[in-house]
């Protein structure tokens, strides 16, 4: 996508956001979430996936900060975009990781799509990342297959009762997935976290940029919906070590 078109979309996105914002503040969207603490465990064996910090990882598990949550804030027995922000921390400074609720395949994986439970939900990164390999995708999905509540408090009692395992996926934009590691959500706080905000753009991936056009497209409406607020407050994790999972046969691809 040409870097003025995506702009364009961009300042238009923009817009909207600004309308939202008018009617709710200070998160337009995804304005109510449930925060887990978990770790991520890359897989033994795994496909590299062209990321860096993936390929190469300080340790074979890493603990995480985790935020769910819906992103117009529908009932939970309507359908809504699910949206999960990951946050660790590498070398002394934050990592973001966000996903929403897509389609599997191409183009679908581009597309978001409003899941009535993130338990069948597939979230991915939706813009590729730029790494020295083209452009790479990222995504999770709940992994076994488990029911979860589709509302807030419910998937916080979910969780507490059996942590929430999620495999994490790598793909090129018309490739299959690739697994290449495992969230796993163990311990649910109490409510929300005003402070806790994913972006992408200043705590990146290591090993891994975002293309001009997908920042052009997304940064107008991104900042506008961030707003001020300081990182201060914002939780931060340190690294593990500990023996890395092996990939399931059966899940070899996806």
């Amino acid at each position: 996508m040409p870097t003025t078109v995506s702009r364009l979309a961009g300042g238009m996105l923009r817009a909207v956001m600004a309308g939202i914002l008018l009617l709710r503040r200070p998160r337009p969207i995804h304005a109510h979430g449930a925060v887990f603490d978990g770790d991520l465990m890359l897989l033994e064996g795994r496909r590299a996936s062209g990321i860096r910090w993936f390929d190469e990882p300080p340790a074979a598990t890493v603990p995480v900060v985790v935020r769910v949550s819906r992103s117009v804030g529908l009932p939970p027995w309507l359908p809504d975009v699910w949206g999960l922000g990951v946050r660790w921390e590498h070398e002394g400074r934050h990592v973001d990781l966000e996903l929403a609720s897509t389609g599997v395949g191409e183009p679908g994986r581009h597309v978001l799509l409003p899941r009535l439970s993130p338990s069948r939900a597939m979230m991915s990164s939706i813009f590729p990342y730029r790494s020295p390999r083209g452009p790479v995708l990222l995504a999770a999905r709940t992994m076994p297959a488990r029911s979860l509540p589709a509302d807030l408090e419910g998937l916080r009692e979910a969780v507490a009762r059996h942590p929430w395992v999620l495999r994490l996926y790598s793909a090129s934009p018309r490739d299959r997935w690739h697994p290449i590691g495992e969230l796993c959500l163990r311990h649910p706080r109490a409510g929300d976290d005003p402070d806790l905000r994913f972006d992408i753009d200043r705590n990146p991936l290591p090993g891994a940029d975002s293309y001009d056009w997908a920042r052009a497209l997304r940064r107008p409406s991104y900042r506008l919906a961030q707003g001020t607020a300081e990182d201060a407050g914002q939780t931060s994790a340190s690294s593990t070590s500990s023996a890395p999972l092996s990939i399931a046969e059966n899940d070899s691809t996806l």
